[in-house]
Order: structure tokens, then C-alpha cells, then sequence
């Protein structure tokens, strides 16, 4: 009898769930909820009483770590012993989500306390006592919100309440017709409800106070004050974040976790924002994570990516693109943003010269660069590389960008890669328009401008273009500038307006010691014994070179410029140059730092001989006495006849810098020959140096005679080939050794440089015959050329 009756009981209890299923599938059909995913919980349960009021003072960290829970695992069982530790929430069924707000709302749309879950965190929710978690009787459940909202019709927040019940209640079955519920008939409360779904909340809790005053006995319902208490905790997360209390924000989300669900996801953005605004990158790329791994709205998944785009860096940018999915047509869902995210990576890098940007995304870029034609593509492109130091990819898109629109940072771009490439008269040119458009722009002008005058040989510059220069660098007190004109100023032989430029230059930075060099060597062949003495007694303990002046044997040459530092956007200032070198005719192989050669591009694979000696001048001159040239004097004192020979005295004594001067005053002499002899010398005397342009000059102050133009000529040429190709120039070296060869056969050194000029250029056939040429009279460096051409040619062979 017994086992009848349970049997028959058990089948009642089935038949009463499987009415109640159907009468949900009914329900759901009958609004058109069916299908609809039900949002997940990012969080469940309220803070314990004790932690939201015990807490008088903002704890960052104890609220960081409650938000944990956007990715923490539930806690082992392990951990459950721990009286501190939090109890996991069951998991409720999964059922359909509703949208996140009616479009017709004045705010944002109040949304159910709480959804079910895939599997919900631990968090800071209090545990729930063990007789409570087996209780057997089934809570009243307020139905009055599901009643309300399906009286206005709204399936949206129908469905959201249904889903919220069911997770509250997991025994809880929604009824067939919620209309069909007997209804209370108070009209206050359905007056209420109405000013919570208007978002009328301060009106609200005016009306539930009056009621109260009105009678004593009345309670509103639970479900009503949940509600209203999490919409305003809402309202206060708004307004904190809008104001950018992001300390506030991470507080309020602590203390109200029904908040943070994927139906809260611009909740869940700000409280993003807020961690990473508060230095915890971490914790924001994990509410972002979330939503991602969470939340199914296509639309707000994409929104995530582009709102975390700016707010996170590169590298965890592509942890959160690996969430991405695939679309129902086989792409992917962030397609329509990548062309964005790549320009945003590439600007970062812009910003990182450390951050590597992945291949793909430079791709993307390059090719949007060539589709829409946007000058800013190609100036992300331009700066990328630039600063990566490729300087020919930079110039391209520089170039290309400013084509489509000539800008101050197209233009800067352009002048900084030019500078790179040893280009500065072009670099000059496009920043002028520029140069004070920022403080950027006027440092890379003015570096453009000092890189062009420390060329080597001195650029052929137009009158308007010199006083441009100039005016800019006055006005600017530029110091590497002001000093290369006085060193362009002494390359024409302009010394009294040299050594006003290095007096510029030391008025405006009182050490910098290579202008205070310039000036002392100016002075020193201007003839004026005090200022070199009074420079001399400044520097002295500060600069050997200066207080040393009298052994000009020991002169340094004039260094070049550098072109500006790629990691900033300020120029760096060129290295600053020293007067150029002392060199006797008859040198053998000179150091490399003996040349200034400052901007000449290196080839590939250079291969050098060992440099051919100078040709000697030999010159039919009486006997001199060397004795009374050793001491310094002021040539321009002296009779134009005792300038004659002091000057060739100081060629003797090797100290060819002061013979110029004195073959300056030999000049002045009123005899026709001595005017020749002086000329010659003069000419000699800047070979000496290496100064063959000054040379060139020189050789015209004074008719020569046939030999005479003719030796001089062929002694240039020489200069200037050893010149170039000391620069890489090989081109420019076959030149002048072709125009040599013109005037006077090329001795053997001088076909070894012409074979090794050849071999530079990879032109080994031309090199072997003339390195075999060479070799055949004994030369033991074109022996040498041969076998660089085998080593170049035939690697593997051992020789």
C-alpha cells in the first residue's frame, strides 16, 4: 500500500514539472523570447553587512582584489576551511539573456540583479550555512516585477527577470501567462514600478517613504528595493567614472557585484577603465577578457576591442585578439576594426623604438597606404622605419606623404632622413619653409643646416641660401652652425669673417672648445700674437691642442657632422669639427682620420690598398737659410721678398699653415717673378695640407708658366683622387685619375688606386687587368689587388 502511494506521488511531482516546462516553452512563445541567450554573471552574491559598512576608509587593494573575480577560478575544497574564504554559488541552469535596455528608456536601462552562468566565480559573497544549502522548503518568490513588466508588454526586461528569478531560485518555474497571475490591485506599487522603469529614482524613493509615513504597516517589496538600490549604485559608477573618480568606480563595483554581467557591459568597460587607470593593466585586461569570453553581442565585442585598443598596450592588445571568433561566413569578427588597430600599433611603435610591431600589421598598413593614398599612413610608415634606421624605406614614404600634403612632419621626416642620408643641402631646403613651425622643426632645420656646412669639399651654396642660413642661425644662436661657417668662411680663405663666426660662437657657449680652436688657428695666420696668447692663457689646462698651437704637425682634421638621433625628434647637434690636416708631399700611407670626411657614404664591401705616396714636387729654387723661420712671426710685417722666403723656409720645417700665410704677403711684392714663386708656394703649401680646392685657387693669383700649371694641375688631380676615394667616392676618383692621366702618365700607385676603384665597383674584370698590369713591373700592392679580386670572386678557393 505504502509503494503504491509513493509511486503515485513520484508521478504527480513529474506530471506537475513536465506541465510546468511546457508552460514555460509557452510562455517564451507566446513574447518571442525563444532562442535568446541568457546573460551570464560575472559575479553573484552580496558583500557581507560587516565588510560594505565596517570599512571607513578606501582600501585600493581590498577592492582590487574582490574584483578578482572577473577571471579567479572557484576556490579548491581545500580552501573552504579558511574562515576567510568565500562559498562558491551553485550553477544555475543557462537560459536565454535579454538585451541590455529598451531604446525608449531616459537612462540606462535597470537590469535584473543577477543572471545565470556558465560557471560562476568565487567571490565576495557570504557563505551560505549548511542547513540553508539543503533546506527543503522553496522561498516565496516575488513575482510582482515579472507581473508589472508583462502588463507593459516589454519582453526584454520579461525575459531579464524571468533569467534573474531562475538564478536566484533554480526550483523556481515562471508561470504559462504572468498576466494571468491574480493581481493585488495596488495601484501605488504599479505606480511605482512605473517611475523605476522611467529611471525616476529619486521620485521613487519620495514615493516609498510616503507610503511608508502613510502606513506604518506596509512594506515594499524586497525585489522593488533590490532594484532601485543597484540602479543607483549604477548611476553613482556613471558619475564617478564620468568625472574620472576611478578609485570610486572600483569601490562601488566591490560592493555591488549584481552589476558586473554581461548585460552591465558599459558598467563593465568603465570598471575596466578604472584598473587600468589606477596602474593595474592586469585587472583591466581581464574585465575585457571577460566580456570576450562571456558575452555573445557582436556589437559590443567589438566595441570592447576598440575601447581596450586605447587603453592597453601592443602586447596585451593581442591577448585579447586571440579571443577573437570566426563569423557565420568564415571570417573573423574584428576584420571591420584591424585596419584601425594596425595604425594604432603602428603608432605605438612610432613611440616604442623597443616594440617589434608584428609583419602583418605593417602589411595592412602599407597596403591601406597604397588604397586610400592617406598621407598619415604613409607617415606612420615614414616613422616606423626611420626610427629603425632604414633610412631609404623612410625617405620613400616621407616622400610619398609629402606629395599629398606638404606638412611641418612629412617635411621633418623627409629632412631627417635626408640628413641619414648624407643629403643636408636637400634637407636644408625642404625644412626652410618649416623651420619654425615647433621646436622640433627648428632643431632639425638647424641640423640640416650644420650637416651642410661640414661638407667635404664645401658646397657650392647660392648667395640667398647662405644669408638665410645665417640669419636663422643668429637668430636662433645656433652654436654647430655659427662654428661650421667659420670653418667654411676659412675654406675660401675668408678669415678675418671665420674668426667672427668662431667669436659668435664662443659669445653664445663660452666652453666650446672647437670653436675656441678655430679661432686660435685663425688668429695664429691672421698674425695676431695677442689673441692667440690671450686664447691660449683661457685654455690652458682645458685644451692641449690649444695651448699647443705652435705644433701644428699635430692638427686634427675637420670632423663632419652627425646626422640626428632616430629614437627623439630633437636633432642631435653635429660632432664639431677641427681645422684640416697638415700633410707633406712626400707622405707614405697617412693615418684615416687624416682626411675630413665627414658625410661620404661607405660602400658595401670596400676593399682599400695600401694608399699611394704624394708625388713630389720638386721646385729649382736657390739655396735658403732655414735659420729664422722657426720662431712665429707676423709675415704681414715683413718686406714681400723676406715673406718669399720665410714662406719657403716654413715648406722646409714642414709647417706649410703658416707658409700660406707668408706666401699671402710674398703676394703683395711689386715684381712679377716673385709674385709667381709666391702664388706656387701658396699652392704647394695648401697640397701640403690637403686642401687641394684652396690649392686650385692659389695656382690663379699669379700667372704660372706651362711646367708650373702643369705640375700643379697633375699634383691636384692626384690630391683630389686620394681624397675621394679615401670617401668611397670610386667614381669620382676614376675621374680625376682619367683627367690626370691627360696631363702626365698614371704612375704604378696611382693604377693600383684606379684597380682597386674598380674592384669596389665590382667591376673585376677591369680590375684584374690593370691590377695585372701593374703586377708585371713588380708591384708588390697590385700583387695584393690581385688576389682581393680571387678572395671577392673565388671565396671558396683557398689561395
Amino acid at each position: 500500500m505504502k509503494s503504491s502511494l509513493v509511486a503515485v506521488s513520484a508521478a504527480v511531482v513529474v506530471a506537475s514539472l513536465v506541465t510546468g516546462l511546457k508552460d514555460r516553452a509557452a510562455l517564451q512563445e507566446r513574447f518571442g523570447l525563444a532562442g535568446k541567450p541568457a546573460p551570464e554573471l560575472m559575479m553573484m552574491g552580496r558583500i557581507k553587512p560587516n565588510e560594505a559598512a565596517g570599512n571607513s576608509e578606501f582600501n585600493a587593494q581590498l577592492v582590487a582584489d574582490k574584483i578578482e573575480a572577473i577571471t579567479s577560478p572557484p576556490p579548491s575544497a581545500s580552501d573552504t576551511s579558511d574562515p576567510n574564504s568565500v562559498a562558491q554559488q551553485p550553477v544555475p541552469p543557462q537560459s536565454a539573456a535579454p538585451q541590455s535596455a529598451t531604446p525608449s528608456a531616459p537612462e540606462p536601462t535597470p537590469q535584473p540583479a543577477a543572471s545565470p552562468a556558465p560557471v560562476t566565480p568565487a567571490i565576495v559573497s557570504e557563505p551560505l550555512a549548511p542547513q540553508q544549502a539543503v533546506a527543503p522548503t522553496q522561498p516565496a518568490v516575488d513575482e510582482s516585477a515579472l507581473r508589472y513588466f508583462a502588463s507593459r508588454g516589454d519582453k526584454v526586461r520579461l525575459q531579464a527577470e524571468i533569467s534573474r528569478l531562475q538564478a536566484l531560485y533554480p526550483n523556481w518555474v515562471p508561470p504559462a501567462d504572468p498576466l494571468a497571475v491574480p493581481q493585488n490591485g495596488d495601484k501605488q506599487l504599479e505606480a511605482m514600478w512605473q517611475l523605476y522603469s522611467d529611471g525616476r529614482y529619486a521620485e521613487l524613493r519620495k514615493a516609498l517613504a510616503d507610503r511608508q509615513a502613510a502606513d506604518a504597516g506596509w512594506q515594499p517589496p524586497a525585489d522593488l528595493l533590490d532594484r532601485l538600490a543597484v540602479a543607483e549604485d549604477r548611476a553613482r559608477l556613471i558619475n564617478a567614472s564620468d568625472l574620472k573618480q576611478y578609485a570610486t568606480v572600483v569601490d562601488i563595483a566591490a560592493t555591488t557585484p549584481s552589476l558586473l554581467t554581461c548585460s552591465e557591459v558599459d558598467v563593465l568597460w568603465r570598471v575596466a577603465e578604472a584598473f587600468i587607470q589606477t596602474k593595474r593593466q592586469q585587472r583591466g585586461q581581464d574585465a575585457y577578457s571577460y566580456i570576450l569570453k562571456n558575452c555573445p553581442n557582436p556589437a559590443e565585442r567589438q566595441a570592447t576591442v576598440e575601447k581596450a585598443s586605447t587603453l592597453l598596450a601592443y602586447q596585451p592588445m593581442q591577448a585579447l585578439l586571440a579571443l577573437e571568433k570566426p563569423t557565420a561566413d568564415g571570417s573573423k569578427e574584428f576584420d571591420a576594426i584591424r585596419d584601425n588597430l594596425a595604425r594604432r600599433f603602428m603608432a605605438e611603435g612610432n613611440e616604442d623604438l623597443k616594440l617589434a610591431i608584428a609583419p602583418e600589421y605593417v602589411a595592412r598598413v602599407e597596403k591601406l597606404a597604397g588604397t586610400e593614398g592617406l598621407a598619415s599612413d604613409a607617415l606612420l610608415l615614414g616613422w616606423y622605419q626611420l626610427r629603425r634606421n632604414n633610412d631609404a624605406e623612410a625617405e620613400k614614404w616621407f616622400r610619398a606623404a609629402r606629395a599629398k600634403e606638404d606638412t611641418a612632419a612629412a617635411s621633418q621626416g623627409l629632412a631627417l632622413a635626408l640628413i641619414a642620408r648624407k643629403a643636408p643641402q636637400e634637407a636644408e631646403d625642404v625644412m626652410f619653409r618649416w623651420r619654425a613651425d615647433s621646436d622640433d622643426a627648428s632643431a632639425t632645420y638647424l641640423a640640416a643646416t650644420a650637416n651642410l656646412m661640414a661638407l667635404q669639399p664645401p658646397a657650392d651654396l647660392a648667395e640667398d641660401v647662405l644669408h638665410r642660413i645665417a640669419a636663422e642661425v643668429i637668430a636662433r644662436k645656433y652654436v654647430p652652425t655659427a662654428q661650421q661657417f667659420g670653418w667654411y668662411a676659412r675654406s675660401l680663405n675668408q678669415f678675418q669673417t671665420a674668426a667672427r663666426w668662431f667669436e659668435t660662437a664662443l659669445v653664445w657657449k663660452t666652453d666650446d672648445e672647437p670653436s675656441a680652436y678655430g679661432l686660435v688657428v685663425t688668429r695664429e695666420q691672421l698674425s695676431d700674437r695677442k689673441g692667440v696668447l690671450d686664447l691660449q692663457r683661457a685654455w690652458a689646462g682645458r685644451s692641449a691642442r690649444i695651448t699647443n698651437l705652435e705644433d701644428t704637425s699635430s692638427l686634427m682634421p675637420n670632423g663632419g657632422a652627425l646626422p640626428p638621433e632616430k629614437g627623439t625628434l630633437t636633432p642631435q647637434q653635429p660632432v664639431q669639427p677641427t681645422p684640416p690636416a697638415q700633410r707633406p708631399a712626400t707622405a707614405a700611407e697617412p693615418l684615416p682620420a687624416e682626411r675630413r670626411t665627414p658625410l661620404q657614404p661607405e660602400p658595401d664591401v670596400a676593399v682599400r690598398p695600401a694608399r699611394p705616396a704624394m708625388q713630389t714636387v720638386t721646385v729649382a729654387r736657390g739655396s735658403r737659410q732655414t735659420r729664422g723661420c722657426s720662431t712665429t712671426i707676423d709675415a704681414g710685417q715683413l718686406s714681400p721678398a723676406n715673406a718669399l722666403s720665410r714662406g719657403w723656409c716654413l715648406m722646409d720645417i714642414n709647417r706649410p699653415m703658416e707658409a700660406i700665410s707668408a706666401f699671402e704677403a710674398a703676394l703683395q711684392s711689386p715684381v712679377r717673378k716673385d709674385r709667381e714663386d709666391a702664388a706656387y708656394g701658396q699652392s704647394l703649401a695648401y697640397l701640403r695640407a690637403g686642401l687641394s680646392s684652396n690649392a686650385a685657387v692659389a695656382a690663379t693669383k699669379a700667372p704660372q708658366n706651362r711646367q708650373r700649371a702643369a705640375e700643379l694641375q697633375v699634383a691636384i688631380l692626384a690630391d683630389r683622387a686620394l681624397s675621394a676615394f679615401d670617401a668611397g667616392r670610386y667614381r669620382e676618383t676614376l675621374i680625376y685619375l682619367d683627367q690626370r692621366a691627360q696631363l702626365q702618365q698614371e704612375r704604378i700607385d696611382l693604377m693600383v688606386l684606379r684597380g682597386y676603384c674598380y674592384l669596389n665597383l665590382k667591376m673585376y674584370g677591369d680590375a684584374t687587368r690593370i691590377f695585372e698590369a701593374a703586377a708585371a713591373t713588380g708591384s708588390r700592392d697590385a700583387a695584393r689587388g690581385l688576389a682581393d679580386v680571387r678572395n671577392v670572386t673565388h671565396p671558396d678557393v683557398n689561395d
